[in-house]
Parts: structure tokens; C-alpha cells; sequence
């Protein structure tokens, strides 16, 4: 009786993740959204922004490169503004 909700749960999981880690995020926190949340998860990982093709730009303090929609670099703690447009790149394909 519960093994078809648990199987069912397995499943949305797994897809979930699976759509989660392509669009550049980590599999195992979106296996967990889409088993606990089975039809909202899947909906939110197919709604989710892709992480891989978000332009890029490096921070003028400490160079590490971050998403463009970053406002305070992480590492250094420097406000960070919108860049010339010839400043900012996009990520290598794989």
C-alpha cells in the first residue's frame, strides 16, 4: 500500500534531479524537492533558471568570476555594479 507512494516519490526524485543537475544545479537538493514535493518539484525544476549559460563578470577587487546578477562579490564583500557590456562574458561550453 505505501510502496507505490514511496516508488512514485523515487521516481519524480530522480527525474527531478536529474533536470536539476543539467540546468546547473545540485542533483541531490532537487532529488529531495521533487520526492518530497513530487508534482511542484518537477514544475519548479522545469520553471528553474539555467545556471550554465548566465553571463559572467569578474570582480575588480579580488578577480573571482561570478554570475553577472551578483551584487556582492562573496569573497571579498565588494558592492558590485552593472559592468560595460565588454567587460562581461559568457561561460564556456563543455
Amino acid at each position: 500500500m505505501g510502496f507505490e507512494w514511496v516508488f512514485l516519490a523515487l521516481c519524480f526524485g530522480i527525474a527531478t534531479g536529474i533536470i536539476g543537475r543539467a540546468k546547473g544545479g545540485s542533483f541531490f537538493i532537487w532529488m529531495l524537492v521533487g520526492a518530497v514535493l513530487p508534482v511542484l518539484g518537477l514544475m519548479a525544476v522545469i520553471l528553474f533558471r539555467n545556471e550554465i549559460n548566465e553571463p559572467e563578470r569578474q570582480c575588480p577587487n579580488c578577480n573571482k568570476i561570478l554570475k553577472l546578477y551578483v551584487q556582492v562579490c562573496p569573497r571579498c564583500g565588494t558592492d558590485l555594479y552593472l559592468p560595460d557590456p565588454a567587460e562581461t562574458r559568457m561561460p564556456p561550453q563543455d
